[in-house]
């Protein structure tokens, strides 16, 4: 672009920086109201689910990271004791890194509660789990809990699954058996693609050692999802399949004007 004068020229240059200083504005404000969404749907949480003497369930994910931060804020000011149980290598280092009493489930095999994040919770509270990779031992938790409680912002909440997660169901796959998965998974009308890493070459391997498929379906096709979780988890090399069905007690969605909204079972 040719300008008539240095004075354009300079006018232009301070129009498009303040442009662009405006979208940077825009974007911290929108990823700050997310945060806070986050933070208050946690907060909640953990102050109406968790007691003194409970065995708490750590799930993965960064809505998780403002509810750990709230039961160590609560340990030292009420003087709680907890045993904390995590789901993965993330959040057995929240736990860790906030002087929470690490345990088990060998040592501790029923939980009093967990309490986890979703990539998408639907109006009947099934969930899609399994963004991080972290599935299978979120699973495991949460079946070991006596309340599985989720904690999300206002953007995970929809009416049907794929309403907004457009990635597809996570299904932790033994690396050798994947191919074969994926075949079986097109036959059942899906269409699986294995997640690769992005800062290594190769596919994202899980904590167990596994791979995963990111299985992709139709939004707009009605589905019993306990009977599509039962038959994807039935096909041989299949570990676990993200979905969270007829588990979760209640879910707490943290909303764009601060406010909380809950759904129970």
């Amino acid at each position: 672009m040719q300008y008539s004068s240095a004075f354009e020229f300079l006018l232009v240059s301070h129009m498009q920086s303040f442009r662009h200083a405006l979208r940077g504005v825009r974007q911290y404000s929108m990823a700050s109201t997310v945060e806070q969404a986050k933070r208050a749907a946690a907060y909640r949480a953990v102050d109406e689910h968790v007691v003194n003497n409970s065995a708490v369930g750590i799930g993965s994910g960064s809505t998780v990271v403002y509810a750990v931060d709230r039961l160590a804020e609560r340990v030292v000011s009420e003087k709680l004791e907890l045993k904390c149980v995590p789901t993965s290598f993330q959040a057995r280092q929240l736990i860790i890194s906030n002087n929470l009493v690490l345990a088990d489930l060998e040592t501790c095999p029923e939980l009093d509660v967990a309490i986890d994040g979703a990539d998408e919770v639907d109006a009947d509270l099934a969930c899609i789990k399994g963004g991080g990779g972290c599935q299978t031992q979120e699973k495991v938790v949460a079946a070991a809990a006596k309340k599985f409680v989720v904690v999300a912002d206002y953007r995970k909440d929809s009416e049907y699954l794929g309403q907004q997660w457009e990635k597809g169901l996570p299904v932790e796959v033994v690396p050798f058996a994947y191919k074969p998965v994926a075949l079986k998974l097109e036959g059942m009308g899906f269409e699986p693609v294995l997640r690769m890493a992005k800062n290594k070459a190769g596919p994202v391997i899980t904590d167990n050692g596994n791979v995963i498929l990111d299985v992709k379906f139709d939004a707009k096709q009605k589905r019993d999802w306990k009977e599509v979780e039962r038959d994807i988890d039935s096909v041989a090399g299949v570990v676990e399949v993200g979905l969270f069905v007829r588990m979760a007690s209640i879910a707490y969605f943290g909303m764009e004007d601060g406010s909380v909204k809950t759904r129970t079972a």
